[in-house]
């Protein structure tokens, strides 16, 4: 039995197989390698991408609103008239009572005045001896003019008595108007009212002591005109220039929670007040129907004139730190620029701006924290979309 033997590998066949596998093994790691740098260059590139902010903008709505303005205003009685006592005594009757309709002169109260009932006798009595003094004087001087022919009398005693009576007749006028000084004031114990109005207080009764000119209390009784009122609201300095005389506006009260009425602005303080920043304004509201009471308290909401059309943004996108009021937009580079502006009225969940940004600024609805000049950003929607005023929002201030 005889065994075959296998032809031995040369050399140089083992050499090109070990090439062959070297250079397969250089090229898996170079694969290796330039795999993983791929990789790592798009983890890096996902990382720097996750680093930039997305951030949703847009642009500033420039719809021109009907503008109104909403106050706490306060009613008033068109006239009204607190009445004081012009003389000093007691009370002796009244017959108008709080709410009573009274015509213009009508006897409402009446007072006993003794002390000046005794004034004005002795006054009289004054008076009525004076007249007699001065109706001697002028009876002596008519006699003395008769006996000048006679040189009985000389011409300085003539010029004595006329003298003489003329500070008669000089005391008979003072004492006069003396006596018409106290009937003048002896008139005012009757209290009258000074117009047609209604009686809103009374703070006396039958028996009270009344002191002249009212410094010791209040008033008798305030009697008002409240078939027109005057309603009084305080307006905001920024507001002031935008509301017009003759402009309307509408009243509504808590007595009528259903029913508006019609007011017209009538009348302006033309000052601001210093602890308020308000100017008062004044309109005038018809109430013939007497329905609403002065002295109630009343919202008003006034229509506002806009020379221009203002901008509106969401209030989400305003931003306030020790930099101030701002608001972050887009260049377009996607970076970010903020911009100082100034709030005319607070809308809610919209902001209505007097300056600072222009119509076709992107706005960044929400800015992140942490946010500075120059940050790239990722916008969502590039162009934008203008803010409009949510649905239930209107356009009060």
């Amino acid at each position: 039995m005889s065994t075959e033997q296998s032809p031995p590998v040369s050399r140089r066949k083992l050499g090109i197989f070990g090439l062959v596998a070297g250079i397969a093994a250089v090229l898996v790691v170079i694969t290796g390698i330039r795999a993983r740098e791929e990789a790592s260059a798009k983890l890096r590139e996902w990382t720097d991408n996750q680093a930039v902010p997305t951030v949703a903008v847009v642009l500033p709505d420039a719809r021109a609103l009907a503008a109104t303005l909403d106050l706490p205003g306060r009613l008033e009685a068109y006239y009204r008239a607190p009445i004081f006592a012009r003389v000093s005594g007691y009370l002796k009757s009244w017959t108008a009572d709080i709410g009573a309709q009274v015509k213009a002169g009508e006897v409402i109260a009446e007072i006993e005045a003794p002390d000046l009932d005794q004034q004005l006798l002795q006054a009289r009595a004054d008076l009525a001896n004076q007249q007699a003094s001065a109706k001697l004087s002028e009876v002596t001087l008519a006699r003395r003019r008769t006996l000048i022919a006679s040189n009985f009398v000389s011409m300085q005693e003539i010029d004595e008595r006329t003298a003489d009576l003329s500070n008669k007749n000089a005391s008979v006028k003072s004492s006069q108007a003396n006596v018409e000084r106290l009937e003048a004031l002896a008139g005012y114990k009757k209290i009258t009212a000074p117009f047609d109005g209604i009686v809103t207080a009374r703070s006396t009764d039958v028996g009270a002591l009344i002191n002249a000119g009212g410094t010791a209390g209040p008033a008798m009784f305030v009697i008002s005109d409240i078939k027109k009122l005057r309603v009084y609201v305080n307006i905001p300095q920024n507001y002031v220039p935008a509301i017009r005389l003759g402009a309307k506006a509408v009243i509504s009260v808590p007595d009528y929670p259903n029913r508006t009425f019609s007011a017209t602005v009538e009348a302006s303080s033309q000052s601001v007040d210093v602890g308020s920043g308000t100017t008062r304004m004044q309109l005038g509201l018809d109430n013939a129907g007497g329905e609403l009471m002065p002295g109630g308290y009343a919202n008003v909401r006034m229509s506002l004139v806009r020379e221009g059309v203002p901008l509106h943004i969401p209030a989400s996108a305003l931003i306030f730190n020790q930099n101030g009021l701002r608001v972050a937009t887009v260049d377009s580079d996607d970076r970010v620029l903020f911009k100082t502006v100034t709030i005319a009225r607070d809308l809610g969940r919209d902001i209505e701006l007097a300056s600072g940004i222009s119509a076709d600024d992107r706005v960044i609805v929400a800015p992140p924290d942490g946010m500075a000049d120059g940050d790239q950003v990722h916008v969502v929607g590039a162009k934008g979309r203008p803010a409009t005023v949510s649905e239930g929002q209107d356009s009060k201030g």
